[in-house]
């Protein structure tokens, strides 16, 4: 679902606690354009990776809504709300999360694989394409462990573009990487939005990853506001 606007209205999230609801969004509302990087900045406890995971139909709000294109996730039955995640949401993790088992290019295949249990040769064609825009075409068959921690994200990006998702959802890309990685990373993330047409949303403490992103926000205790 490249192409497609994300809006979101009225976004909250609370969850029961013995004394009284603990409240963690309060009505979050944003619209982003296809091709659109977002960087969102706040301390830890300020409701960043809470959103992301409601973005990603990992969680479910209490309150609002949340659509990508015409389609609100969250009025989908699981299985069809499973698919959908699939299909149209890549997500990059701070720890990559790559299988140790797997090389680069059947890491980067996993999406396809998921969905389509084989990889035909043109999904092939496009993990080794996907490899080649993040500069490893080199290291196609190498395994993680034989991967340096740069590289090992890297792959986790072109992972993420697999599916050519709408979506990209990022939680803290470059907190385990050194300060030149760092800034690699972060530049690359910002074009991927442009290459896919899709939507690019990175939550982050580093004031050096979001200084790379045209477009910024914080979070404060629940409430998403321009920066």
């Amino acid at each position: 679902m490249t192409g497609s606007t994300l809006t979101v209205a009225g976004l909250g999230k609370q969850y029961p606690t013995p004394a009284e609801p603990l409240v963690v969004l309060r009505d979050v509302s944003l619209s982003l354009a296809p091709g659109l990087a977002l960087a969102i900045v706040g301390p830890s406890g300020s409701g960043k990776s809470t959103l992301l995971n409601i973005l990603g139909t990992l969680d479910h709000p209490t309150t609002g809504t949340v659509r990508l294109g015409d389609t609100d996730p969250f009025t989908l039955p699981e299985p069809a709300l499973a698919k959908f995640r699939s299909q149209h949401v890549g997500f990059i993790f701070q720890d990559h999360h790559l299988l140790p088992q797997c090389t680069a290019l059947e890491n980067v295949l996993l999406p396809r694989i998921a969905s389509a249990a084989k990889a035909d040769p043109a999904a092939v064609a496009r993990a080794k394409d996907l490899l080649k825009q993040v500069g490893l075409s080199n290291r196609e068959t190498h395994f993680p462990g034989e991967l340096s921690g740069g590289e090992r994200q890297r792959v986790a990006i072109a992972r993420a573009m697999m599916n050519e998702p709408g979506l990209l959802l990022c939680d803290e890309p470059t907190g385990n990487l050194d300060a030149a990685n760092a800034q690699a990373i972060g530049e690359l993330l910002a074009d991927v939005p442009k290459r896919l047409n899709a939507i690019l949303i990175t939550v982050t403490h580093s004031t050096a990853l979001a200084a790379t992103f045209t477009h910024k926000m914080q979070m404060q205790e629940g409430h998403l506001t321009s920066l």
